[in-house]
């Protein structure tokens, strides 16, 4: 069953935040899974984990609070926020594989304008080297694939490394939750924005973490193009 993609252009974000719930509530196993491609008037959004002290000095920009996954993050005018409502029973793979396939359509959509996109280990979402985004040299804080040796379940596990930053910029963030098998919320890429707004928070729950845009790091392309790509993208990876 394909997915239905809806641009929505610019809406408020409380509103479609409610509409996503009634849709999830209301699916049954023959709804057909939707996209919903928009952006949104300036807003903060907290995620079921999020820590009041990541929220610095948020002015006159709305903090709301939601049931996603994640800490802190922004929303704005020149961001594309897409939201895929999967049946992931249908589709037939699970969480882990969600996100990984939503992170693979970001990392398609910035290799179409020249950016090399880069996943790091313990911090999801997708990441650049602002000063070299086209890079395809591999990062040292990449996920890596855990083997298991016959002697792995008599040592105790090490606490999680510090997560290095160094040379990189966050993107694109990525939050989603997972009801009745069915997901909601989802992922924003930064094209050409605003990103003053960043300042304010601990993005992602990072104290100084950096936030970059496509048009910072040199792309020059409007929204309602990379969002045309980003839903091909989304389509194509996460079906079943």
């Amino acid at each position: 069953m394909a997915v239905q993609t809806s641009l929505l252009d610019r809406v408020d974000y409380l509103p479609t935040y409610q509409a996503m719930q009634s849709f999830t509530a209301a699916r049954d196993s023959e709804t057909e899974d939707a996209l919903w491609v928009c952006e949104h008037p300036p807003v903060y959004t907290q995620g079921l984990a999020g820590k009041s002290e990541h929220v610095l000095n948020p002015g006159d920009i709305p903090v709301v609070s939601t049931n996603r996954g994640g800490q802190i993050t922004y929303h704005g005018p020149g961001q594309i926020v897409a939201y895929p409502m999967i049946d992931l029973r249908r589709a037939g793979y699970f969480v882990k594989e969600y996100v990984y396939r939503v992170e693979e359509a970001v990392i398609k959509t910035l290799s179409h304008f020249g950016v090399t996109g880069h996943r790091v280990a313990g911090a999801p979402g997708i990441y650049v080297r602002p000063d070299d985004p086209g890079s395809h040299a591999s990062l040292v804080q990449r996920p890596t694939r855990r083997v298991e040796t016959p002697q792995a379940h008599e040592k105790a596990a090490p606490g999680p490394a510090p997560i290095d930053f160094a040379g990189l910029a966050k993107i694109a963030a990525l939050g989603i939750k997972v009801s009745r098998n069915c997901t909601y919320h989802g992922v924003a890429l930064n094209v050409q924005m605003d990103l003053e707004p960043f300042a304010r928070i601990n993005p992602c729950g990072y104290a100084g973490l950096q936030t970059v845009d496509l048009s910072t790091i040199g792309v020059s392309v409007g929204w309602s193009e990379a969002a045309e790509v980003l839903s091909k993208k989304l389509a194509t990876y996460l079906a079943p």
